[in-house]
C-alpha cells in the first residue's frame, strides 16, 4: 500500500518513513499541506494518509484532510496531534479522518494503526461481493459498495458503507456502541466509543433528510443505534 506522510518536522518524517518501509509499505512525503495536495496528483493512488494537524502555510492537516476526503472516499486517514485534546480528535473524525494518533508516539503503535487501517480497508473491500440490501428508499449495493437513496447515489467512505451495512443488514436490533466499534474498528482499535458518535453523525448528515431528527438512523439511548425497521 501507498502512504502518504505529510509532517512538516523531517526527524519525525524520517522516523515514520523508515518504519513504514520497514514493514513493506511505500511512502511518499509532504512538508506542507501544499505540498501533499500536489503530492496527491503526481503519486494517486494514495491509499492511507498520515496527516499532521498543526503544519506552516495555508493548510493545516485538518483542511488537507478535508480535500483529500472530498477527492477519495476510500483512501484511509490517520491525523497526528500534539495536544492530545478531545476536540482537536473530534474535529479530525468529522473532517473525514478514520483514527488519529498522539504525539509523542511510539513505532510499534503508529505502524499498528496503519497496519490494522489496511486490513479493515482490504477487508471492506473484499467483503460480500454480490446482491443488494433494501430498506425504504436505500438500496445498498454489496458488491459496487455504494449506496442510493431514491435513485440518487451518496457518496460514503469505506467505514460510513460498512457501519451503514451493519446496521442496515441487521434492521430493528440495537447495536450497542462496542459491538460498533469491535466490528466496525476491530477489537484492536486504541479509540473509545464516542468515535462511533462522530461516525453516527456523520452518517445522519448523508442519509437522514433532516439530521437533527433522524428517521432511518435511530439512537438507542444509553446503548447504541439502530437502523429503522420497515413497516
Amino acid at each position: 500500500m501507498r502512504v502518504l506522510v505529510l509532517e512538516d518536522e523531517e526527524s519525525i518524517r524520517s522516523f515514520i518513513r523508515l518504519n513504514l518501509y520497514r514493514n513493506g509499505f511505500e511512502v511518499v512525503e509532504a512538508r506542507t499541506g501544499e505540498e501533499a495536495l500536489q503530492a496527491l496528483d503526481i503519486h494517486s493512488p494514495i491509499d492511507i494518509a498520515i496527516l499532521d494537524v498543526m503544519l506552516p502555510g495555508e493548510f493545516d492537516g485538518f483542511e488537507v484532510c478535508r480535500h483529500l476526503r472530498s477527492r477519495d472516499s476510500r483512501v484511509g486517514i490517520i491525523m497526528l496531534t500534539a495536544r492530545g485534546m478531545e476536540g482537536d480528535r473530534v474535529k479530525g473524525l468529522d473532517h473525514g479522518a478514520d483514527d488519529y494518533v498522539v504525539k509523542p508516539f511510539s513505532p510499534l503503535e503508529l505502524v499498528a494503526r496503519v497496519r490494522a487501517l489496511s486490513r479493515r480497508l482490504d477487508s471492506a473491500a473484499a467483503a460480500e461481493t454480490s446482491g443488494q440490501l433494501i430498506s425504504g428508499p436505500f438500496v445498498l449495493n454489496l458488491q459496487e459498495r455504494t449506496l442510493l437513496k431514491a435513485g440518487q447515489e451518496l457518496a460514503l467512505t469505506p467505514r460510513e458503507f460498512s457501519l451503514l451495512h451493519l446496521l442496515v443488514r441487521e434492521p430493528g436490533r440495537a447495536i450497542s456502541r462496542d459491538e460498533i466499534l469491535n466490528r466496525i474498528w476491530g477489537e484492536e482499535y486504541y479509540g473509545d466509543v464516542k468515535t462511533v458518535d462522530v461516525n453516527i453523525r456523520r452518517l445522519r448528515q448523508k442519509v437522514e433528510d433532516d439530521p437533527s431528527r433522524p428517521v432511518y438512523l435511530e439512537t438507542v439511548w444509553g446503548y447504541g443505534y439502530r437502523w429503522r425497521k420497515d413497516d
